[in-house]
């Protein structure tokens, strides 16, 4: 799929030199029409409908009826290096990177 858009995986040269090879952020009429307005739209709000999905089941697996009753401390790290990242507890513990105790 990539090699079909021009580019290849990991490189943004396109991006900021205004080459988008999707069509989405570039002024080239040749790479806008790649972009079908319609279909994005469609994958988009399927994409946002399903997010809306994944944060009510994830308030769910917390014990919440509403995700705008997560609180802070809702909010836990399954690795070390995620807890350290985000500054959050590990799962299952009140441990905080750089805290002694672990």
């Amino acid at each position: 799929m990539i090699e079909k858009l021009g580019t290849i995986a990991g490189v943004y040269d396109d991006w900021h030199e205004g080459r988008d090879p999707a069509g989405i952020t570039n002024q080239d009429d040749k790479l806008t029409k790649r972009l079908d307005p319609i279909t994005v739209g469609r994958r988009l709000a399927n994409y946002l409908k399903m997010i809306t999905l994944e944060c009510q089941n994830l308030a769910r697996a917390c014990g919440k009826f509403e995700v705008c009753n997560l609180e802070q401390e809702d909010l836990v790290a399954l690795t070390i290096e995620a807890a350290a990242m985000e500054c959050v507890p590990l799962a299952g513990t009140d441990w905080f990177p750089g805290q002694s105790g672990y």
